[in-house]
């Protein structure tokens, strides 16, 4: 599985992605933010969706300070739109709490909620980029399943790749998850990004019989450990740097992932859409 087809603005509507790990350490957030960025400047309008939503992170990566979070939507009666925040480069922002532990563990009416809300935005957007939490927690799989396709962050870390294993075949075995993309973070080059990721997916393909697509990888960078430090995202403080440019390859592969048109067997978001599409198609 390849991110080899064609997707582009406006032919296959709203695009909904997950980034997702198995450990936390390994740069999620970072990559997602930078990914949203790399996007835009594609051409694309991106949602974010902190989905951390007991440890936010995304408006500390980016020197954000919002009034509002989901927290007021999913328990304060806020709609979407009245929290939404426009970051660098005008991508839009859902932010979550920090330190609620109340909304740790989404209830189905939350759930739904939530899904109903950012169906809302459709108009307004071409891609949702989800930031999860790590781990295989309740709130994980409720937003990787939520979304059309998952892409897991990992590191040469042996951790990271056994999590990262451990990931996946909960995703496939208990909710039947096949769209899986690995991109490897925190790598010298394409060759140690390469051997991991044929490490992980002969795994797969053995115990699983599951074959897990390559998305590509995200080189080791001084600039991105500094960029984090000035709350500004690598891909506008050091454009030209190895992992900005890495981050604008992987960006246009993720452009490329083919999406078959047909909502999943898991209720998603933009569900709506989905289910029109899959009508009319019918």
């Amino acid at each position: 599985m390849k991110a080899t087809a064609k997707s582009q603005r406006g032919d296959k509507g709203v695009r909904v992605f997950s980034v997702t790990s198995g450990k936390g350490g390994v740069g999620k957030t970072n990559v997602a933010v930078n990914l949203g960025l790399a996007l835009i400047k594609l051409g694309r309008r991106v949602l974010l969706i902190d989905a951390d939503l007991g440890l936010a992170n995304v408006d500390i990566l980016l020197g954000l300070s919002p009034k509002h979070t989901l927290q007021d939507v999913l328990t304060g009666g806020m709609g979407i739109e009245d929290i939404l925040v426009t970051g660098p480069d005008g991508i839009k922002i859902l932010p979550a709490a920090s330190g609620i532990q109340e909304i740790t563990h989404l209830s189905s009416e939350q759930q739904l909620l939530l899904l109903a809300e950012v169906d809302k935005l459709e108009d307004q957007i071409d891609i949702v980029l989800i930031d999860t939490s790590a781990g295989i927690s309740h709130n994980v799989m409720f937003f990787n399943i939520a979304a059309q396709d998952i892409v897991v962050v990992v590191t040469p870390d042996p951790t990271s790749m056994t999590d990262a294993y451990a990931l996946i075949k909960v995703l496939y075995q208990k909710y039947a998850e096949k769209s899986v993309y690995l991109l490897i973070n925190q790598v010298v080059d394409e060759t140690e990004a390469k051997e991991i990721y044929k490490k992980i997916t002969a795994v797969c393909e053995r115990f699983l019989h599951l074959s897990v697509g390559y998305l590509g990888f995200v080189e080791k960078d001084d600039k991105l450990v500094k960029s984090v430090r000035m709350q500004k995202p690598v891909i506008d403080a050091f454009p030209v740097s190895p992992s900005s440019r890495c981050f604008k390859k992987v960006a246009s592969d993720l452009l490329n992932i083919e999406l078959d048109g047909r909502p999943k067997g898991n209720i998603q978001f933009l569900w709506k859409r989905l289910l029109r599409e899959s009508t009319v198609k019918g």
